[in-house]
């Protein structure tokens, strides 16, 4: 593998969250509906039917552009792009072609050597989404045309990844940045974004680019990994048997973990692209561009950078309240809130990470929705019981579940079940005398010197007052009665 070079380049089809689609005044609404009912003349492409451009999709697109360090071209137009297949009702596509919206850009992410590398983007042009086929068992397929005319953005890198794990942390990268502008939705499983690879192989000491292959039906950051290990694979064991490299788009079969030729790779003069007659060109002020960068909220990284500076946090905590723009604001509310009680950037980092994101993993949620799971004021409560010594640690995580769970407030919790801490020494007395007595082992090894021990008998306390216990608290009676009894 050493000797050979791998070239990726990535093209990632987004669709634009609008209310309508791409060329009409049709609703985009059609997740999880009947087949065929978004629909309309425009995207039938029924006869004498003509588009009208959505001013929004256009703004979102040059939006997403701006976040990923494009130039925003003041004069672009767009292009029909002719073949012929079943999801494509007018027997062309309305695209862009020469003159995209969006040049030259770049993002940036961890190369496999550990350090930032820069990934060039080549364009991002906007167009429509076709139709969808579904296939049945019996050989049938059926047309949903829901799909067709959504407004879609493709963005082309450049071919700069170096590897399919470096092509799956751009694929992340990417939506994580069109998910944090509200572009995408980042729905893979419902087609809202979609990713093709093109990718050759070369013996290290050649110059030239080998042949590219174009892989598609990739719908997971895992399958564009899989997919592109084993084309590499493949292409490496053909130029070893001797064989050479076929310029050909093949599909990534998920479940035989295999690449499949499906058809020899079209050109560019093979759509017979020409500009848009029905539509006028895409013509933008400097001060419409202007406007759509005041629009971009801090992005990941720069926020990522200023947690790091701001708040103290280490690389990973920054990395991961960013992941998600809900939880970085939910981060930042929740550290204001925190300083009334005398809270730190850490402790509410370590709560969000710790128990927040295990409760959403468990019950397979988005971290979108921590904030409505637990709210601000319920995190600052649980903190807040905690610091006034109202409450353990391990109560606290108790309390922390049970609100993310049902909604309550947590001193109404720890009211209701009694679950204020035992600070009581006559009671935590009492208490160890029994764990003692129960416990002949335990306490002839701390009597031994093994003064370990106390911890496990620290332990049968809590978990006697089911974690209610001071530990503290307990460990100093322990040691008193244990001293008595000597």
């Amino acid at each position: 593998m050493s000797d050979y070079l791998t070239t990726i380049g990535l093209e990632v089809h987004a669709q634009v969250r609008t209310a309508s689609k791409m060329f009409d005044a049709c609703s985009t609404d059609y997740a999880g509906g009947a087949p065929n009912q978004c629909i309309s003349v425009v995207s039938l492409g029924l006869p004498g039917a003509l588009p009208v451009i959505n001013q929004r999709a256009i703004e979102l697109a040059a939006l997403t552009g701006l976040a990923i360090n494009c130039t925003v071209q003041l004069h672009s137009v767009f292009a029909r792009k002719s073949y012929i297949y079943p999801d494509l009702p007018k027997g062309y596509q309305i695209s862009q072609y020469d003159q995209p919206i969006c040049t030259d850009g770049w993002i940036t992410i961890e190369g496999d050597d550990g350090q930032p590398r820069r990934i060039g983007i080549e364009r991002l042009h906007i167009e429509e989404d076709t139709g969808r086929l579904v296939h049945y068992p019996d050989g049938t397929s059926l047309i949903d045309y829901n799909r067709s005319g959504m407004p879609l953005m493709e963005i082309v890198s450049k071919p700069d990844i170096a590897s399919p794990e470096e092509a799956k942390r751009y694929f992340q990268k990417l939506r994580q940045i069109l998910m944090w502008i509200g572009v995408n939705s980042g729905n893979m499983e419902e087609g809202a974004l979609r990713c093709d690879a093109n990718v050759s192989v070369r013996p290290a000491s050649q110059q030239a680019f080998g042949t590219k292959v174009e892989i598609k039906n990739m719908n997971s950051f895992r399958a564009v990994e899989r997919a592109l290990v084993y084309e590499v694979e493949r292409q490496i064991d053909v130029l070893e048997s001797g064989g050479s490299i076929t310029q050909e788009t093949r599909g990534w079969n998920e479940a035989q973990g295999i690449t499949v030729g499906q058809r020899s790779k079209e050109f560019a003069h093979d759509y017979r692209y020409f500009a848009e007659p029905d539509l006028p060109p895409l013509i933008f002020e400097p001060a419409w561009v202007e406007a759509r960068q005041a629009e971009l909220p801090e992005l990941p990284d720069v926020r990522c950078a200023r947690f790091i500076a701001d708040y103290a946090l280490s690389q990973q905590d920054a990395d991961l309240l960013t992941t998600d723009r809900a939880v970085a604001d939910y981060f930042e509310t929740a550290v204001d809130a925190a300083r009334a009680i005398q809270g730190t950037p850490k402790d509410v980092a370590n709560w969000i990470l710790g128990e927040g994101f295990r409760l959403l993993n468990d019950s397979n949620e988005e971290s979108t929705n921590l904030g409505t799971r637990m709210p601000v004021a319920h995190l600052i409560n649980v903190m807040d019981l905690l610091a006034q010594g109202k409450i353990t640690r391990t109560v606290a995580k108790q309390v922390f579940e049970a609100s993310f769970q049902n909604g309550q407030p947590p001193d109404q919790i720890v009211a209701e079940q009694g679950l204020t801490q035992i600070s009581d020494t006559d009671a935590l007395a009492t208490l160890a005398r029994e764990v003692i007595a129960n416990n002949p082992k335990a306490v002839d090894e701390y009597r031994r010197g093994k003064k370990t021990a106390i911890q496990f008998l620290v332990g049968q306390i809590m978990k006697a007052t089911r974690g209610q216990a001071n530990p503290q608290t307990a460990r100093t009676v322990l040691e008193a009665e244990l001293d008595t009894d000597a």
